[in-house]
């Protein structure tokens, strides 16, 4: 049983814990890092976690074997840096970094400490996306031309906070809320992103930030993308691949419609799962040596690039950036 440090406990850091609390035998939390115990202390004493004030403290306790970054976006870098360097694995939530660069850094900083990273993107996870992978990547589809992704929702709206409206710390609209996931999977599908162009229309600030941003993709491969986020319309999550023999198109979580070039559309629909406990037993079965972690740290860099180029080319109305 690994047992991990819960960095930061707001909304997104309770999932984390609920997700594997009392329901996991590979991971559990032990320990968790908050500013203000007073705050949480109801939460933390019902899952039983010691509370630190520092990130310093859990990274010298010898009880944590690993930690959980749940902190603002900013800040991974140096918390990757401190805890690669205490000789602890670390998971940090999406994005990893906010530029290539310091993606580059992060990742440099764990193999270099022989400690492993995991990333929080953890809606490649839910079933149908799976199987959009899978059907990519099995060949059923033909050869692989274009991708369109939709990734909304209100969270921005329901659950505001000033950092989700600050340029510095979410930029790109709805990239940092949603948009990074589909795009993790379209560069599991599609491989690295060579150019971008985008675009945010804002219709009104926040706390109730009526935007949009729509983006254009061409891949190193030679395919082509349309990635598009809402941050004030209720949950919808579209992810559509496009090949020569047929297309496989993802709605919502758990369905599948698979065209081919003859025959009736195929629905496809299947169990639901957390996919939040999914990706921390995935780094979990990686940390005890029982299984590869199924995102490769070429592909944490991959995505962060193109997050970079995109955020690059909002703010240069549209202006094409190369990833």
């Amino acid at each position: 049983m690994i047992k991990a440090a819960i960095v930061g406990l707001g909304r997104w850091g309770q999932t984390l814990v609920n997700s594997v609390q009392g329901n996991s035998d590979k991971i559990r939390f032990s320990t968790a890092v908050s500013r203000d115990p007073a705050r949480v202390q109801e939460f933390t004493a019902r899952h039983g976690l010691k509370t630190v004030t520092s990130l310093a403290a859990a990274l010298t306790d010898p009880a944590v074997d690993a930690v959980v970054l749940a902190t603002p976006h900013s800040q991974h870098l140096d918390e990757v840096l401190a805890t690669a360097a205490a000789g602890k694995a670390v998971f940090c939530e999406k994005p990893l970094t906010l530029t290539r660069a310091e993606a580059e850094r992060a990742v440099a900083a764990c193999r270099d400490a022989g400690v492993l990273l995991g990333v929080g993107t953890d809606k490649r996870f839910f079933p149908a996306m799976a199987e959009v992978a899978r059907l990519s990547e099995s060949g059923e589809l033909g050869q692989l031309l274009h991708l369109e992704g939709n990734f909304s929702n209100e969270v921005s709206a329901m659950f505001f906070s000033p950092w989700r409206d600050s340029p510095e710390e979410s930029p790109a609209a709805g990239m940092t809320g949603t948009g990074i996931h589909v795009l993790d999977s379209m560069i599991r599908i599609a491989g690295p992103v060579h150019r971008v162009r985008a675009q945010i229309v804002a219709q009104k600030p926040a706390p109730d930030p009526l935007d949009t941003i729509s983006i254009l993709l061409e891949f190193s491969s030679g395919m082509s993308g349309t990635l598009a986020a809402v941050r004030c319309t209720p949950l919808f999550l579209r992810l559509h691949v496009f090949g020569r023999d047929g297309s496989a198109e993802v709605v919502g979580r758990n369905e599948l419609i698979l065209r081919r070039s003859r025959g009736e559309a195929e629905h496809r629909k299947f169990p639901a799962n957390d996919s939040v406990r999914i990706n921390l037993e995935a780094f979990a079965d990686a940390l005890t040596g029982a299984a590869p972690y199924p995102i490769t740290t070429d592909h944490m860099i991959d995505v962060v690039a193109a997050f970079e180029a995109i955020t690059k080319s909002a703010a240069a109305d549209g202006e094409g950036v190369k990833a």
